[in-house]
């Protein structure tokens, strides 16, 4: 008998694509995504009051003359170390009692093409998918190019997976 020897990257990426359990079981009225409207609403409000959207600002980021953005992004990572040290050593679980569990994750070159592309997308729009909705909240509309890029960029990326590097 023969073993197949193809690396099957299927497993790799598929906690990518699992969700929680119990969430199938789950009928929601309208409302339950209220909690989310909220706090999206806040976290935009804290994005805008900090200037993360801010054009000028991230510019000044990508030039090196300001440590604004690398402050921010840094207490995120900082705080993102802590929360999953947190979680790990206290063994925490969902909201349903289900466990998390973090898988550890190989370095591939995909990560670099990707990141390269993640950082001149942002460097030419001023704009990363998480600020996009508050630079359009603030009137900014011409970031609604910028959606619609980051939406096919999305779509792409998943009709061309398989043939990816991962």
């Amino acid at each position: 008998m023969q073993q197949n020897t193809k690396t099957n990257t299927d497993l790799e990426v598929q906690p990518q694509d699992t969700v929680c359990v119990n969430e199938k079981r789950l009928e929601n009225k309208w409302h339950h995504n209220l909690k989310y409207l909220i706090i999206g609403t806040l976290f935009g409000i804290v994005f805008v009051k900090s200037e993360v959207i801010s054009w000028f600002r991230i510019q000044e980021m990508f030039r090196l003359q300001s440590f604004h953005m690398y402050g921010v992004i840094g207490s995120a990572v900082v705080v993102g170390m802590i929360s999953i040290f947190l979680i790990k050593k206290f063994n925490i679980k969902t909201i349903y009692g289900e466990p998390i569990k973090i898988p550890n994750k190989k370095f591939n070159k995909g990560q670099i093409y990707g990141g390269l592309i993640f950082g001149f997308g942002w460097a030419i729009t001023g704009a990363c998918p998480g600020p996009l909705f508050a630079q359009i909240g603030t009137g900014a509309t011409v970031i609604f190019i910028t959606l619609l890029s980051a939406i096919a960029g999305t779509w792409a990326y998943g009709y061309f997976r398989e043939k990816l590097p991962h």
